[in-house]
């Protein structure tokens, strides 16, 4: 009788405490979403780094100050430690000084156009009638050989840029979100993607080298993107024993193709280029921005949730959604969880990383230096202590779910996350791994690494790397609900008794 009274006892007391755990956490999100809508700060966040410090190139004057003004900022909510951590060597900064490209004849027209980056200035004023070159292979290059010197080069013919009908913005349909929802039935063609891509660098390396040689004084490229969206990357090496790119510009391409056909009808065009840019390698180290929400419990303290994206952006636009809209959200993410819901369980780090726009430099140096190398398949007694890194970098739109990343042991855990976010528009789990952003430098390692599953928005059709990437193009409620979702997943992970699962690796 005794025994019996002391099973249901203990049935008893752990309902009790299952139920006051629920009842505790959901308690914790009705906090944490009255702080990310009632007294959100994310817009003034990415106010300041869009508007304010604008564009962010890795080892600019521009990444420099944004990621100061971040540290004081996460300092003055009260983490810990704010700092900027190098992660390694990434060469030389660069920046724009001013730029101009004019027609002036057959009559006047301001273009817009923007450099690449890494490319040299033309050393003043340059003036002439531009040659349009097509080089599509070594035949190409021996016809134009020793013709070129002195010219300003039109590189390349006008995209098919036609009216589309698509529309410019929009959100996931529910038929697409249960689509994602669903296992792939065959393997992604991810490598031959790449392979496809590596064939067209390696070529536009070669024509790089062949216009230098050539001693051309300015190149202008199409953008390749419809309503005047003005696509830029880098046109140089970031490699201080290396030269300079030629001056390039980047042109939109409906006054590409204007361009063009004024010089198939042999009007009398000129052009009117200037370009002056600044380098800085004084120091080569790069850096990223860490702060911390330390944790209370004795046993799980020095474990880790982190949280992140990337601080670094391209140059044309502001880089509010690739990615100052990412930053805000995850700085908010951790200033709503000091406001309501600490202390924590477990440590939450926050880093904004610099350089994801060469190859998610910083948070693969930083997952080098303190979890290890997954080349050399050896980690560091770090490895053990993270639980989760949560990425967001797909633009400004809303989360709509996650990707388990091939991580299916989470599934439940995630499921059980979002059952309350369903007024918040969260309800896909995606089994699928998705890429191009920092969450891959942990998954390389095998410790759990998340994106989000964000709304499209404008995202891929205007301002992903263009000079239309700027504050008009977030909505705040999307940042606000982003905001909510993302502390709601740090301070689940933060709270459980065990880390999350890890799936195995080769």
């Amino acid at each position: 009788m005794k025994l019996i009274l002391r099973i249901v006892l203990v049935v008893v007391f752990c309902g009790s405490w299952v139920h006051a755990g629920v009842e505790g956490d959901l308690q914790a999100l009705s906090r944490i979403r009255e702080e990310a809508i009632e007294k959100s700060e994310v817009m003034q966040t990415l106010s300041h780094l869009a508007d304010v410090v604008g564009p962010r190139l890795t080892n600019s004057p521009g990444h420099e100050k944004a990621a100061e003004w971040a540290q004081l900022k996460l300092g003055e909510w009260g983490l810990e430690g704010p700092r900027l951590e190098p992660w390694g060597e990434f060469g030389r900064g660069w920046q724009v000084i001013k730029h101009s490209v004019e027609m002036t004849s057959p009559r006047y027209m301001m273009l817009t156009a923007y450099p690449k980056a890494w490319t040299k200035g033309t050393s003043g004023i340059i003036s002439g009638k531009p040659v349009l070159v097509e080089l599509r292979g070594e035949e190409d290059l021996e016809l134009w050989k020793g013709k070129l010197r002195g010219a300003i080069v039109m590189l390349g013919a006008p995209g098919d840029v036609a009216v589309g009908f698509e529309p410019n913005a929009r959100r996931y349909t529910a038929e697409e979100l249960e689509e994602l929802s669903r296992a792939p039935l065959k393997k992604p063609a991810g490598e031959k993607r790449r392979e496809e891509y590596r064939k067209r660098r390696k070529w536009r390396s070669k024509v790089s080298e062949f216009l230098a040689e050539e001693e051309v004084t300015a190149v202008l490229e199409s953008s390749g993107r419809r309503r005047g969206a003005v696509l830029v990357g880098s046109g140089g090496s970031r490699d201080p024993e290396e030269g300079l790119g030629l001056p390039c510009f980047v042109v939109a391409s409906e006054q590409y193709g204007m361009l063009s056909r004024i010089v198939e009808k042999e009007e009398p065009l000129e052009l009117r280029i200037e370009l002056e840019t600044e380098v800085f390698d004084s120091d080569l180290q790069a850096y990223n921005v860490l702060a911390e929400l330390p944790g209370s419990d004795s046993r799980l303290r020095a474990e880790v949730v982190m949280l992140g994206a990337h601080l670094d952006s391209w140059h044309a636009g502001t880089g509010a959604t690739d990615n100052a809209a990412g930053c805000a959200v995850v700085m908010e993410a951790v200033r709503i969880l000091k406001a309501v819901a600490s202390p924590l369980r477990r440590t939450v780090r926050i880093a904004l990383w610099s350089a994801e726009e060469q190859g998610l430099l910083g948070a693969k140096g930083y997952v080098k230096r303190h979890f290890g190398d997954p080349g050399e398949g050896e980690v560091t007694d770090e490895y053990s202590e993270l639980s989760a890194y949560f990425n967001l970098d797909n633009g400004g739109g809303r989360i709509r779910g996650i990707y388990l990343q091939g991580n299916d042991s989470v599934r439940p855990i995630f499921r059980d996350y979002i059952e309350p976010l369903e007024d918040l528009g969260v309800s896909t789990l995606s089994i699928r791994p998705t890429r191009g952003t920092d969450h891959l430098a942990f998954d390389a390692i095998g410790l759990p690494g998340f994106q989000f599953i964000q709304d499209p928005i404008n995202y891929s059709t205007v301002t992903h790397h263009t000079n239309l990437d700027v504050y008009e193009y977030v909505l705040e409620e999307d940042l606000m609900q982003a905001s909510a979702v993302m502390a709601w997943f740090v301070y689940r992970t933060a709270m459980r008794d065990e880390r999350l699962p890890r799936k195995k690796i080769n």
